[in-house]
C-alpha cells in the first residue's frame, strides 16, 4: 500500500477524468492523497475533492508564488475544516526573483513573513505542514530551526537533496521523494537518499507536476508512486514491498487521519 502525500488533484488537468486517476492509483496499490494547498481560489475545490472521494484529504496553505492572493481568515476557515489534515504547502522559493535589488529584497521579505505566518498556524491548529523549498535552502533552514521542534510534524515537499536540510529531522521533519529521483541528472538525490533515515522518508508525484521516467513530461498522477517506490527500492537495496510498508507507515506517523487505512 502507498500514500501519496502530495498531488494536486485540485488542479484543472483532472477535471475531466479525476475519477479515472483515482481508480488507476488504488489500482497500483494507492489507498490515501492527501492535496496541498497551493493557492486561495483552490482551496475550496480541494475541499469538495476531499468530501467525494475515500481517504482523499487536502491541506490549506498558500505556495510562496500565490502570496498575492493570500488571506489568512479564508485559511483558517479551511483549517478548522475535518479534512483539512495539514497546513502548506508554505514555504521560500528565489527560484524566480526580477532583477531590480528592492524588489527582490521586497519579494524575499514577504515570502518570509508569510512563510512564518503560516509556521504559526500550523501550532496553532496543531496540524502537520507541508514545506516548499526552491534556491532558498539557508533562509529556510534558518526559519524552521528557529521554531525548535514541530511536535505536530512536518514534510519538506520535493526534498532537494540539500545536507543542510536534513539536519531537520532533529526538528520532527519527514522528506517527501518524487519522480525526480528517477531522472538521469538527479544523481545529487541518488547520493543523498541513503543519508536519510528510513523513518523519515514519505512518497510524493506532486501531479500533474514532475512525473517520473518514462513518463517525464506527460501528465502526472498518483498511480506513478510506484515508479518512484521500485526505483528507491533498488537504490537502497530493499524490496519493493518493504518501501511501500516504510513509506506508508511514515506517513501515517505523519497523517494520523490514514491510520484507519488496512
Amino acid at each position: 500500500m502507498i500514500i501519496d502525500t502530495h498531488c494536486h488533484l485540485d488542479d484543472q488537468k483532472y477535471i475531466e477524468d479525476l475519477d479515472e486517476v483515482i481508480e488507476r492509483a488504488r489500482e497500483e496499490g494507492v489507498k490515501g492523497f492527501v492535496i496541498p494547498g497551493a493557492d486561495i481560489v483552490d482551496l475550496d475545490r480541494a475541499r469538495e475533492i476531499a468530501y467525494s472521494y475515500k481517504n482523499v484529504y487536502y491541506a490549506a496553505g498558500v505556495h510562496p508564488y500565490n502570496l498575492e492572493s493570500y488571506y489568512t481568515d479564508f485559511l483558517q476557515k479551511h483549517l478548522r475544516d475535518a479534512r483539512c489534515i495539514a497546513v502548506g504547502e508554505c514555504g521560500l522559493d528565489y527560484y524566480r526573483l526580477p532583477d531590480s535589488e528592492d524588489e527582490i529584497k521586497k519579494i524575499k521579505e514577504t515570502q518570509k513573513r508569510l512563510f512564518k505566518e503560516q509556521i504559526e498556524l500550523s501550532f496553532e491548529y496543531k496540524k502537520p505542514i507541508i514545506v516548499h523549498i526552491r534556491e532558498a535552502n539557508q533562509d529556510s533552514y534558518d526559519i524552521l530551526k528557529s521554531y525548535g521542534e514541530f511536535p505536530q510534524l512536518g514534510i519538506l515537499h520535493c526534498f532537494n537533496a540539500s545536507e543542510m536540510l536534513l539536519d531537520l529531522v532533529e526538528s520532527g521533519f519527514y522528506f517527501g521523494i518524487g519522480g525526480v529521483l528517477t531522472f538521469k541528472n538527479a544523481k545529487k538525490l541518488v547520493d543523498i537518499l541513503p543519508k536519510i533515515p528510513l523513518d523519515r522518508i514519505v512518497l510524493e508525484t506532486d501531479a500533474p507536476y514532475l512525473a517520473p521516467t518514462p513518463h517525464r513530461g506527460e501528465r502526472n498522477e498518483p498511480a506513478y508512486t510506484t515508479l518512484v517506490a521500485k526505483k528507491m527500492a533498488e537504490i537502497l537495496n530493499i524490496s519493493y514491498d518493504e518501501v511501500c510498508e516504510i513509506t506508508t507507515a511514515n506517513a501515517k506517523r505523519v497523517f494520523k487521519e490514514f491510520c484507519g487505512i488496512i
